[in-house]
């Protein structure tokens, strides 16, 4: 169990990661969190946006959509390698997912397949979501690559969390995609060689 590290934290641990970051307005207070606790955080959670445009990608997940207001996502990371924070706190990205899927990444061990949608993921995880179509053909640049893969290590590396702590949304909901294009052993495999 861990709490989550503040805002200033945050963005220090990204930095220290190597990682490009862009503060968007008042991020450090903008988040969901009367609509429920944040924390204890667990792991960290990637997507991918379906949208293209790095600027009208931020200020979706910024602002979010009438059905779903933002923010979407903690940072926003852009096919350029930036990462834009855009909220801290609770953020509308995981919704509900798998209860067993959970207590695997606190555990640590390898995930069972995701089968129901019974847990409130917005409280347990921090998000990235990672500008590109989800189409499988809309490129993953070498630079986003790094970034999701630096950003993700970050956050294990502050709260002493190892690889396993990183999931993709569809491994936590069923009938989610994201990310598409490349995968998630393969992400963590990388987070992993970075931890050492």
């Amino acid at each position: 169990m861990a709490s989550p590290m503040s805002a200033g934290s945050f963005l220090d641990a990204l930095r220290a990661e190597g990682v490009t970051v862009v503060e968007v307005g008042d991020w450090a207070h903008h988040n969901r969190n009367h609509k429920g606790p944040w924390g204890p955080v667990h792991g960290v959670m990637i997507h991918h946006t379906a949208s293209s445009g790095g600027e009208r990608t931020v200020e979706i997940c910024r602002d979010g959509y009438e059905a779903l207001p933002g923010p979407l996502c903690h940072g926003v990371i852009t096919k350029d390698g930036t990462v834009h924070l855009v909220g801290y706190g609770r953020a509308n990205h995981a919704g509900l997912g798998d209860d067993d899927v959970l207590r695997a990444v606190i555990a640590e061990k390898a995930l069972p397949p995701d089968n129901e949608a019974d847990t409130d993921g917005n409280r347990y995880f921090y998000g990235f979501e990672c500008e590109n179509l989800g189409d499988g053909h809309d490129p993953w640049p070498q630079a986003q690559l790094d970034a999701i893969e630096k950003a993700a290590a970050a956050v294990c590396r502050h709260h002493g969390w190892t690889e396993r702590s990183v999931i993709g949304h569809r491994e936590w909901q069923p009938g989610k995609v994201d990310p598409k294009g490349f995968t998630m052993t393969w992400l963590r495999e990388r987070i992993r060689e970075r931890l050492k």
